[in-house]
This record gives structure tokens, sequence and C-alpha cells, in this order.
């Protein structure tokens, strides 16, 4: 077997043990998810309002404290490699998860959920892994392959998590969680293979002082960057209204969780399917085809959520948003690899990872203040505007997204 043979294998068996890998353990991070605020609730006499004051804190403290370690651990992914920042994170946050079983205090809670964010980056370094070891003209669909996994066990995770805490209880189901990312420790030790060559850069950029000078656009970086907050923003401002939402339309009559946790897990489903084929789509015909579409196809798709009356029509809504979600976070992930120099792989999919944190922390904690001072409806109509905005901030300040045109890397 020749040198371009083995390469091949290797990344193919990356792609294939990193799309378990990352599927496992997004299910693990999402199934402690619907019984957080139950388990906080659990650690002392409280209040509705501090129940979810506490809830509210235990949810952002880990994305905060991603958002700052994110960048540190990336740098050093692109000088040591990316696989044993797979085995740090894995192994970190697989004990951090076995310690939230055995709190008795929220506080305690609280500070074991910022740890958890220091040992963040799992999928983000198999992400840069995948997109470092994979031929550029493959990098799109890969990438898109891989996040199904990730998005598999988004979807998968609450319904698991929360039928583990039924059948167990709440604290075993910490326990468990930590033996299914002591797996993913296990799976990428012994099966993940990295010819990880550090790239040494020249003394002239070294000495830059601001980091994007060694990116040929900084400014496509940027924008890519804010998109990438803005779009889980949208994302996340949704879920905490989501089944607030599906009882008014129901006008609370009939199995109302049940029905608003299958519309929540709709546009996973339809991400799943879409993800692959827009991502060859991409490889083919530009990125900057796939993003342009995707935001006017979520622009489009979210504004009449705020108006339905009807919950089929809200369910089909919500699955087309699966489609537009395939085709912004997968080509925002490429147009990043094919646009970063190959040394900074891993730090470019960590700071993105740090602005996906910040996404997540804003739109949980200001799209329950828009549904509080206005309604439900402003959530899906504010979240529309984001996405018309972010699409016209790329149409203007990008040309080369603009003529369906990746910039040289």
């Amino acid at each position: 077997m020749d040198e371009t043979e083995k390469n091949q294998e290797s990344w193919h068996r990356n792609l294939h043990v990193l799309w378990f890998c990352t599927f496992i353990a997004s299910m693990a991070f999402s199934e402690i998810m619907p019984f957080l605020s139950l388990y906080v609730n659990s650690l002392g006499n409280f209040t509705k309002q501090q129940v979810t004051f506490y809830s509210g804190l235990v949810y952002a403290a880990n994305f905060l404290v991603m958002a700052f370690a994110s960048p540190l651990w990336g740098i050093l992914a692109d000088r040591k490699g990316r696989k044993i920042m797979l085995l740090r994170a894995s192994l970190g946050t697989a004990v951090v998860m076995a310690l939230m079983g055995t709190v008795t205090h929220v506080w305690e809670l609280v500070a074991f959920r910022a740890l958890q964010g220091v040992f963040a980056g799992f999928i983000s370094n198999a992400q840069a892994l995948v997109a470092g070891q994979t031929p550029k003209e493959h990098s799109g669909a890969a990438l898109s392959t891989l996040m199904t996994g990730a998005t598999s066990g988004i979807l998968l995770g609450p319904v698991i998590g929360g039928t583990l805490a039924q059948i167990f209880s709440i604290r075993l189901t910490f326990f468990i969680t930590a033996g299914l990312l002591f797996l993913t420790f296990l799976l990428s030790y012994f099966c993940v293979q990295e010819n990880f060559r550090p790239v040494k850069h020249p003394q002239q950029q070294s000495r830059h002082r601001n980091p994007l000078a060694m990116f040929p656009n900084p400014k496509l970086i940027i924008v890519l960057f804010c998109s990438t907050l803005i779009v889980q923003f949208g994302n996340v401002s949704i879920s905490p209204i989501i089944s607030l939402y599906v009882k008014e339309l129901m006008h609370d009559v009939g199995p109302i969780t049940i029905v608003a946790g299958l519309i929540a897990a709709l546009p996973g489903i339809s991400n799943i399917v879409a993800s692959p084929p827009l991502g060859r789509y991409g490889d083919r015909h530009g990125s900057g085809r796939v993003l342009i579409f995707g935001y006017i196809f979520a622009t489009v798709m979210y504004l009449p959520q705020g108006f339905v009356h009807s919950i089929w029509l809200l369910a089909l809504l919500r699955l087309m948003i699966g489609i537009s979600d395939g085709a912004l976070f997968p080509e925002i992930q490429t147009l990043l690899t094919k646009n970063s120099p190959a040394a900074m792989t891993s730090t470019i999919f960590s700071w993105n990872q740090s602005f996906q944190a910040l996404g997540n922390m804003l739109g949980s904690l200001l799209g329950g203040i828009i549904a509080g001072a206005f309604d439900y409806n402003a959530v899906f109509i504010s979240t529309a505007m984001l996405m018309l905005i972010n699409f016209i901030l790329v149409w203007w300040l990008i040309p080369e997204i603009r003529r369906s045109q990746t910039a040289a890397t």
C-alpha cells in the first residue's frame, strides 16, 4: 500500500471513528439537560425564582468558561496535536461528570459545570483533526458528515437522559454519562490515528501581535465567527420557549410534553438528512452558494413561526430549520478550514467553538428575556431578523462568498 492509499484509509477511518465518538459525546452532553433544573431543585429548599436563577447559572457557567478556555486549548493543539486534545477533553469531562453526581450543594454543581467548560473541546478538536487530514476537495462532505454525528447525539440525548433518570435516578445518570464519555476516550486512544507534524511559523510571523495577521483574509474569518454566534444564538433562543409555545398552540389540551419533545427534535432529523448532500454540493460548486442559501432559507423559515396558529404548521417549519442548519454550520467550518493556515486548524476551530459557546449563553439568556418582554412570537421574529442581518453582512463584507468563491489558502 503506497503513501496515498495509507493517507486515504487513515482519514476515512478517522472520520468513521470520530463520527461515532462525537455522537456519543454529544449525546452525553445533552442527556443531562432535561433534568438539570430538577437536579438543582433537589439540592435545597428553593423558591421558584431561586430555582430559575440557579438553573440559568448552572447552564451558563459551562459555556462562559468554554468561551475563554477553548482558544487556549486550540493553540496548544496546533503545537502538540489534536489527538492528545481529544484524550484530554474526553477523560477530563468524564471525571467532572462523575463528580456532578456527588454534589450536595447547588454551588458545587455550578463549580463543576464551570470546570466542565475548562475541559471542553472534544467536538471542535475532532472537527480540526478531520479537517486537517481530509483532502481539501472532500473537506465539505467530511465535515458535514461529522456534523451529523454531533447532531444525532444532541437529538437523542434528551430522550435517553430522561429515560435513564426515570428508570434509575438523576444521580446515577451522571455516572452512566461519565461512562459513555470514558468510552470516547478509549476509542480515541486506540482507534484514531494522527500523523501530526507541528509547523514552525516563520520568525517574522511569530512576532505579529495580531494573530489574524497570519490569515490571508482576516475579515472573512471575523465575519464567519460572528455568523457562528448569530446562528447558534438563533437556535438556542428558541429552546427555552418552544414547549410553552406548543402549549399555547394546543390550548393546554393533549400530550403537550410529548408533542413539544417531537417538535424540538425535528430540526435535528432534517439536519442529519440534509447536511451530507449540501456538503458535497458545496465541494463541487462552492461553499459560498450553500452558505447564502442557508441564510435566506433560515430567514424565510423562522419568520412565519411567530405567526402560526397550527401545531402542524409549526412542526413543518421547525423541520425545515434543520435544513438551514445543515447548510450553515458545516459550510462555515469548511470556509474556515479552506481559508486558514494548516498549522492553525485547531486554533481556528477552537475560536469558532468559543463564539458558538457565546451564542449558547446569550441565546439561552436573551431568548427568555425577549419572550417575557413581548411574547413567544417575538423570539422567532427577532431570530429571523438576525439571520437577515447576518446575510446582508456576509453579502456586503465578503465579496468572495458573494461570488461563490473562497479565498486562496
